[in-house]
């Protein structure tokens, strides 16, 4: 019932994590991300808890190999899950249940995964995948949209979506792009629509907040 991609930026070292699916709310338990460390996503019937712990796995310094073989011992119903992680070097790797409903599977590229269940068959993935790659010298949010939208494009989910998500970490603990889509007719051109907004309207606000190396953010730089 969904697709998905998550990444890793090879210039920023930024890590990404989007999807879209025919269920509101996707982005509230399918995406998982953290700075320096990588990022997780959990769908078909989903167990947030794969990524949580996935992420707390991948923090201790597993590689996303090494995560994924934890988490499969951790819950009792891999079947039925579909979970992608990529690690801090940029490795990915993807378990896709066989209860899951299909089309369902998964497609590998450098610093990338693309997945996904109850698809109208792996071109979607294709679709995914090709359009994030030929726009490599792009920021990592704008591949996303244009990775979602491809996707979208070639038929996505085989009952269509209705929500849309785009989550990006970069160096702090809190998201620089955190998107959602909870209910719409067109879920990813809304996507793109918030993505123009939050560009004009909120990425600067998170620009001038407080960061470890600096406590104060922006404020400092004003008082001086």
């Amino acid at each position: 019932m969904t697709f998905s991609i998550i990444a890793r930026c090879p210039r920023s070292g930024q890590f990404g994590v989007a999807a879209a699916t025919a269920m509101p709310a996707v982005g509230k338990l399918l995406s998982h991300a953290a700075a320096g460390v990588g990022a997780v996503a959990t769908q078909a019937q989903v167990n947030p808890y794969l990524g949580l712990d996935g992420l707390a796995l991948l923090r201790q310094g597993l590689s996303a190999q090494q995560a994924l073989q934890r988490l499969k011992g951790i819950d009792p119903c891999m079947e039925l899950r579909q979970c992608a992680l990529i690690d801090a070097q940029g490795d990915t790797v993807c378990w896709t249940g066989e209860k899951c409903i299909p089309w369902a599977g998964s497609l590998t590229g450098e610093q990338f995964s693309v997945q996904g269940n109850r698809l109208v068959g792996p071109q979607v993935l294709e679709a995914v995948a090709d359009a994030f790659r030929q726009v490599q010298e792009r920021p990592l949010i704008e591949r996303l949209i244009e990775a979602l939208a491809a996707g979208d494009q070639c038929g996505g989910d085989r009952h269509g979506e209705s929500s849309a998500v785009i989550y990006v970490v970069d160096r702090e603990q809190y998201p620089l792009w955190d998107i959602r889509v909870d209910h719409h007719l067109d879920p990813v051109a809304e996507l793109r629509r918030l993505h123009d907004v939050f560009a004009r309207e909120v990425l600067p606000e998170i620009l001038a907040m407080p960061t470890r190396d600096n406590p104060a953010g922006k404020a400092a730089e004003d008082a001086v």
